[in-house]
């Protein structure tokens, strides 16, 4: 089995390559390729990746490469975890959206929406040239933001799933707090990528005992710790919202927080700076406990189990993925990328049965579902006025001065991404 990783250069991949070596029995990899076009990065990554499996014996082979189109030749799947801009990019996109009074986020607002105007054409740029090479691969997306992506390699006719790491981070978290295995727990997880709700927490399997009352009685109150949300909110919903929801439920405070302290993406560079550094160490044969902060925490054992059971090795066969909606959840439409509990095998990610959202779930869906088209389009389409709709429909921004303020800002700080710009 070969696998390609496009993106292998990022800091995040030692944590993949712990997963892959742990789980060598679930995903027998013989070949894994990293491939990136920043080759001090690839270097000290790479060397990193190999001593990983060294110590942990692993017999696969791990191949280092610039050349995408070499690299993805022959894998049965290939995974994508790109940064288009890199850091410098997520740092305008958290910084330019604040000085309209509007969220500075990477993945929703507008910021989100530069993030996926730079996104998608690369993306799909490197899926055409992967089906060219190997139409039978699988296409794994891990690239933020992940619906839109998703949507635009299915509508595209890859064969491709999105992953995320919220639903896996909440199922150990519950997992720990009931004092029992990560896979005892079943969660009703409905949303899109970044704007889900758990509704149930289901001990044994889809039609398990529901304990989300319980814990939310018992641990109410680490859990909204957790999210940061005051946990009144928790026990008013009766449900256990992403941590995103807290850009739509807390806006204004955000907003205010996040004007008082360097962004997030300056302190994911330092970061990156002391792990590389880190990672250039000979004697460093395991992923080193700063990577934790990094972000992506249980990401490795989602994607093991995802391209396993893609793969025909193995895998849970059940898992919270980002697939069309196909009438799974009625309100939208059935070509729309929804993030919920599905079966997966070897033909692709089939939806299963989930609880219906009530209006006030389905209703902020079905808007930011209506977002996701515009920006799609935008994506696909460029021009400044497809920007403009974009953020006039997102919830976050919703007014026409903002709208307009925004899209002058988010063309002047991505020209170099944008063909059309």
């Amino acid at each position: 089995m070969k696998l390609a990783v496009v993106g292998g250069g990022s800091t995040y991949t030692p944590e993949l390559i712990d997963g892959f070596a742990r789980l060598r029995d679930t995903l027998p990899v013989e070949e894994l390729v990293l491939i990136d076009p920043a080759a001090d990065r690839l270097d000290l990554v790479g060397g990193l990746a190999r001593r990983i499996f060294a110590k942990q014996g692993h017999p696969g082979r791990i191949v280092t490469t610039a050349d995408l189109d070499a690299g993805v030749e022959g894998a049965d799947a290939v995974l994508l975890q790109l940064r288009v801009g890199g850091q410098a990019a997520r740092n305008e996109d958290e910084t330019w959206p604040l000085e309209c009074g509007c969220v500075g986020q990477e993945t929703t607002g507008a910021g989100g929406l530069a993030k996926a105007l730079r996104t998608v054409p690369v993306v799909l740029d490197i899926a055409e040239r992967v089906r060219r090479t190997n139409p039978d691969a699988w296409i794994i997306d891990f690239t933020n933001p992940v619906g839109i992506v998703t949507r635009a390699l299915l509508r595209a006719g890859h064969k491709a799933v999105g992953l995320c790491n919220v639903a896996i981070g909440f199922q150990r978290k519950f997992a720990r707090l009931l004092d029992v295995a990560p896979g005892e727990v079943h969660l009703d997880h409905v949303g899109l990528n970044h704007l889900s709700w758990e509704f149930g927490v289901r001990l044994g399997g889809p039609a398990g005992e529901d304990v989300l009352p319980r814990l939310l009685a018992e641990h109410g109150g680490t859990i909204a710790g957790d999210l940061r949300m005051p946990r009144q909110i928790l026990d008013r919903l009766g449900v256990v919202p992403s941590y995103y929801l807290r850009y739509f439920y807390a806006h204004d405070e955000v907003v205010r927080e996040l004007g008082t302290k360097p962004s997030r993406a300056a302190e994911v560079a330092a970061m990156e700076k002391e792990l590389l550094e880190m990672y250039g160490d000979p004697a460093l044969d395991e992923k080193p406990a700063l990577l934790g902060k990094r972000g992506g925490a249980f990401y490795s054992e989602a994607a093991v189990d995802l391209a396993a059971a893609l793969l025909g090795g193995g895998g849970s066969g059940v898992q919270v993925v980002n697939t069309y909606n196909a009438g799974t959840l009625p309100f939208l439409p059935d070509d729309a990328v929804i993030e919920v509990q599905a079966r997966v095998d070897g033909t692709g990610a089939t939806p299963l049965a989930v609880p219906s959202p009530d209006p006030m779930y389905a209703g902020l869906l079905a808007h930011v579902t209506t977002y996701e088209d515009l920006a799609l389009d935008a994506a696909l389409r460029g021009g400044r006025d497809r920007v403009f709709k974009a953020l006039l429909a997102h919830p976050l921004v919703g007014q026409f001065e903002y709208a307009e303020a925004l899209t002058d800002r988010l063309v002047a700080h991505n020209r170099e991404h944008l063909a059309w710009a």
